[in-house]
C-alpha cells in the first residue's frame, strides 16, 4: 500500500512540473512577427509608360493587345510600389479611322495588367491620361480616347494652293479672264481632292511615351514587392 501511495505522489509531482510548461506553450510570447501590412496603389496614381510596339488606327482592331513598360518607379509612402521596367498589358477597346469629309481618327485602350520583374502579376484598371510623346494628338475624354488633331487648316490650304495654281495657268493661257476661270477650276479640283482624301491616322511608334492613370485602388501582396532600401 505504501508503495502504491508513493507512486501516486510521484505522478502528481511530474504532472505539476509539466503543466506550467504546457500552459506556457499556449500563451503568446509577444515575439512573433506581426502580419505583413497590405500595400495599396491608390486610385488616381499616374504611371509613366513607353509603348513596346507601334500602334496605328490604320491597322489596329478592337481587342488587339497593347504592350508597354514603366519608365520611372512609382513611390508611395516611401516604398516603391511599381518599379521601373514593370510590364503593362492592355487591350484596344475602340478604333475609328478618320473620315474623308468629317470625323477624326480615334483609338481607345485600357490597361489591365501589371507584370513585375519578378513575375508577380496584378490586375488593375488603367486608362490613358496624356500622350506627351505623340505629336498632333490629344486625349479627348476621361476614358482616355486618343484623337488626331483637326486637319481643317491643312485641307483649306490644299484648296487654296490648287486654286492658285489654276489661276496662274489660266492667266498664262487667256489673260485676266482666263485667270478667273483657272482659279475656279483649280478651286473645284482642290475641294475634290480634300474631300476624297482621308484624314490622318493616329500613329504612335514603339517607344512613344504615355501617362497611365490607375482608376481604382489596387491591393498588392506586400511579400511580393521588393523591400525598401535602408
Amino acid at each position: 500500500m505504501r508503495t502504491i501511495m508513493m507512486g501516486f505522489m510521484l505522478i502528481g509531482v511530474a504532472v505539476g512540473q509539466s503543466s506550467p510548461s504546457s500552459m506556457h506553450s499556449l500563451v503568446p510570447t509577444g515575439n512573433a512577427p506581426p502580419p505583413a501590412a497590405q500595400l495599396t496603389i491608390p486610385a488616381g496614381t499616374k504611371v509613366p509608360l513607353a509603348l513596346k510596339q507601334a500602334l496605328s488606327t490604320k491597322n489596329a482592331r478592337e481587342g488587339d493587345s497593347v504592350y508597354a513598360e514603366t519608365t520611372f518607379p512609382v513611390v508611395f509612402n516611401d516604398r516603391v510600389v511599381i518599379p521601373a521596367g514593370t510590364y503593362v498589358q492592355g487591350k484596344i477597346s475602340h478604333v475609328q479611322r478618320a473620315g474623308r469629309i468629317k470625323g477624326r481618327a480615334e483609338v481607345l485602350m485600357h490597361f489591365t495588367t501589371l507584370i513585375y520583374p519578378s513575375g508577380y502579376t496584378v490586375v488593375l484598371p488603367g486608362a490613358v491620361e496624356q500622350v506627351p510623346g505623340s505629336e498632333k494628338t490629344a486625349v479627348k475624354d476621361d476614358e482616355g480616347t486618343i484623337r488626331q488633331d483637326s486637319q481643317t487648316g491643312q485641307k483649306v490650304g490644299t484648296v487654296a494652293s490648287t486654286a492658285g495654281t489654276g489661276a496662274v495657268v489660266g492667266a498664262l493661257s487667256n489673260g485676266g479672264k482666263g485667270a478667273l476661270i483657272g482659279a475656279g477650276v483649280g478651286g473645284a479640283v482642290g475641294t475634290a481632292i480634300a474631300m476624297l482624301t482621308r484624314g490622318n491616322d493616329v500613329r504612335m511608334e514603339a517607344g512613344t511615351t504615355l501617362e497611365m492613370i490607375i482608376q481604382r485602388d489596387v491591393p498588392l501582396d506586400n511579400s511580393r514587392i521588393p523591400p525598401p532600401v535602408r
